[in-house]
């Protein structure tokens, strides 16, 4: 995460110094920089690790829900509400609560969210009991909080509330010397999480990689690693309209959109699966209710699966002669699979 760069170290030296107290952090950057590794690094040096680290995506959650999110609700406190509901902040008790993208909190509830700040205390929606944690707050914004500000976007008192010590993640192109350790650090992380063995990365490329841009920052890297592993060299082309030329051996191409870590993951699993079920169904002989009572699917879920998997079952019988050693007879068939 913090590489060798000039810049990451200084910031490993300013967390280190605060960690293990319990002030509020705001940690600033762009999209991709690595601000929430570095907030659950500090809960993890801090004297909370024992406690939870409770995230909240302010951004994801839509405006009237966040405050139920955040605080909770008593049972009836409004339609739908059928019983009491503890919210991220009383879930964060004795832990870190991390709030990503606080900008994007409306301002009625940064009114809210500061009385809490101030003395620990709030109240469930539709509750009258006054509650009390004890929790760090740390907060990340990739716009610019000043700005925000002077727009009325956001409270002036929130942000002095939060801004106690204030970190700004670096973009990656500005600590090109920590790519090739990052890049290897991910390499051997998908190798484990994908169970592969990809090997490493040729020095050309790892030149070309230390050459890039990186406008997705740490992200970007991270797909492109992932890609690396599941596709192999040549894809790690793949997927960015700002890939240099450097990495498209100067080969005029059309950029494929972004591939996601999720699609790639999804597609490993895919291919894990049609693996495990050809294995089965040879181990069985091919008899595929065997196959499925192995796999305790029920027969036709495993006939879903193996259609979903690209087996057809032309394809199926075809495996099956081949690993039999079977011919067509005079009847034209190898019998009944089942």
């Amino acid at each position: 995460m913090f590489g060798r760069s000039p810049a990451m170290l200084r910031i490993r030296q300013r967390m280190a110094k605060v960690a293990a107290t319990p002030v509020a952090i705001l940690i600033e950057g762009e999209s991709g920089t690595g601000k929430e590794l570095v907030a659950r690094w500090v809960h993890e040096q801090s004297a909370m690790k024992a406690g939870p680290f409770i995230k909240v995506n302010c951004a994801a959650i839509p405006g009237p829900l966040l405050e139920s999110e955040l605080f909770g609700y008593e049972k009836g406190a409004f339609t739908g509400a059928q019983q009491r509901k503890p919210g991220r902040v009383e879930l964060a008790n004795g832990g870190t609560l991390f709030l990503d993208e606080i900008s994007e909190i409306d301002r009625e509830l940064q009114a809210k969210l500061l009385q809490f700040l101030q003395d620990g205390r709030f109240s469930r929606i539709g509750g009258s009991e006054e509650l009390k944690v004890d929790t760090r707050v740390m907060c990340t914004s990739s716009s610019n909080l000043e700005q925000d500000i002077e727009k009325g976007k956001f409270r002036a008192d929130l942000f002095y509330r939060i801004n106690v010590i204030r970190i700004h993640m670096p973009r990656l192109r500005e600590r090109t010397e920590d790519v090739t350790l990052i890049a290897n650090h991910l390499l051997g992380q998908f190798n484990q999480r994908f169970e592969r063995s990809a090997a490493p990365f040729p020095s050309a490329l790892m030149h070309a990689l230390q050459g890039h841009s990186w406008p997705g920052n740490i992200r970007e890297l991270e797909n492109r690693v992932a890609r690396y592993v599941l596709l192999g060299e040549e894809s790690i082309e793949d997927g960015s309209a700002h890939q240099p030329k450097a990495l498209l051996g100067g080969m005029p191409r059309n950029p494929d959109p972004p591939i996601q870590l999720k699609t790639l993951a999804r597609q490993a699993c895919s291919e894990l699966g049609r693996e495990i079920i050809l294995r089965t169904l040879k181990a069985n002989r091919w008899n595929r209710k065997r196959t499925a009572e192995e796999l305790k699917i029920s027969y036709r879920a495993l006939l879903y699966k193996t259609r979903e998997a690209g087996l057809s079952a032309g394809k199926v019988r075809g495996a099956r002669a081949k690993d039999l050693g079977l011919e067509r007879g005079a009847t034209g068939s190898l019998g009944p699979a089942e």
